[in-house]
């Protein structure tokens, strides 16, 4: 059995699917008071545990071969609810745990320099101190950021932004091709401690040669400053709009990831493990603008 803390989240209901889909018994752990629209998308086993008593949240793991944490959040998600489920699993006997690492290789970027990855990267000291072994999953940014929350690729302009240069490469893999990947690396009794996937390693330059071919226009590259640039316009972004308390994404925040991206700051270790597990096919970033290009003329 494999269990699932997440499910209710878009990457942990996707492992989840996946993970039925192969065939594998698996139990999703949701929070006590989840609402039952929430639950209702979750498919097979649901256990409902209350992550502070750490010894009952244990027993609903029992005979796990892996626990998966998609949990995502701040330092009471990362760390706390997170570090319950660790403690819970070891307590278990758990043999295994996948830890919501899914990310640019956090280990390398300098710390201070984004909020998010420096939880990921204390958690990990802490998780590395336990009696359990460990996969992380890195996999550079989400792809599908591209369309929404990345705003690099500018139509209107039919420009691609950029800070410091136009050619650094850039590691990107989509939500459902992570989730792939995850799944069946729960079930892979000798997963090692690390695996990088990457769905496409692609510049600046690149998004734009892509961009143009998808849109059939010409798109050009556009300098939006230095690196040290991108860094005081992030400080600044802190002061005037610092987001509300408990909020994941305030707009610093995303700036954080561009800077740690443009900077060449956590690029995924080569070669690429996508080959490690047969039958997957890995989504480029020309597969995910003519997605969207084919969406936008819908509306």
């Amino acid at each position: 059995m494999i269990i699932v803390a997440g499910a209710t989240g878009d990457l942990g209901g996707r492992i989840v699917r996946e993970l039925a889909g192969l065939g594998a018994p698996v139990c999703s752990l949701v929070r006590a008071g989840t609402s039952p629209e929430r639950m209702a998308a979750i498919q097979g086993e649901i256990r409902t545990v209350d992550f502070d008593d750490v010894r009952a949240t244990a027993a609903a793991m029992e005979g796990a071969s892996c626990v998966v944490s998609a949990l995502s959040g701040l330092e009471p998600v990362v760390l706390g609810v997170q570090g319950q489920l660790l403690d819970a699993a070891v307590q278990a006997g758990v043999p295994r745990l996948i830890p919501s690492d899914f990310a640019i290789d956090f280990r390398k970027i300098p710390p201070g320099t984004n909020r998010n990855l420096d939880l990921r990267e204390r958690f990990r000291r802490r998780a590395e101190q336990a009696d359990i072994r460990l996969t992380s999953i890195l996999n550079g940014a989400f792809m599908d950021m591209l369309t929404g929350v990345m705003p690099v690729i500018q139509h209107r302009l039919r420009s691609v932004l950029y800070w410091g240069s136009a050619d650094q490469p850039m590691d990107f893999t989509t939500i459902a091709d992570t989730a792939a990947f995850t799944a069946r690396a729960a079930m892979d009794n000798d997963s090692p401690r690390l695996l990088n996937i990457c769905g496409d390693r692609v510049t600046a330059r690149d998004l734009a040669q892509i961009a143009g071919t998808v849109r059939q226009q010409p798109y050009r590259v556009l300098p939006a400053g230095t690196i040290g640039m991108l860094g005081l316009m992030i400080g600044l972004a802190k002061r005037v709009a610092p987001g509300k308390p408990g909020d994941l994404y305030p707009a610093w925040q995303g700036m954080q990831y561009m800077r740690n991206l443009f900077a060449g700051e956590g690029m995924l270790d080569t070669p690429f493990d996508n080959d490690r597990y047969s039958g997957l096919r890995w989504t480029r970033v020309e597969d995910v603008l003519r997605e969207d290009a084919r969406w936008v003329g819908k509306r």
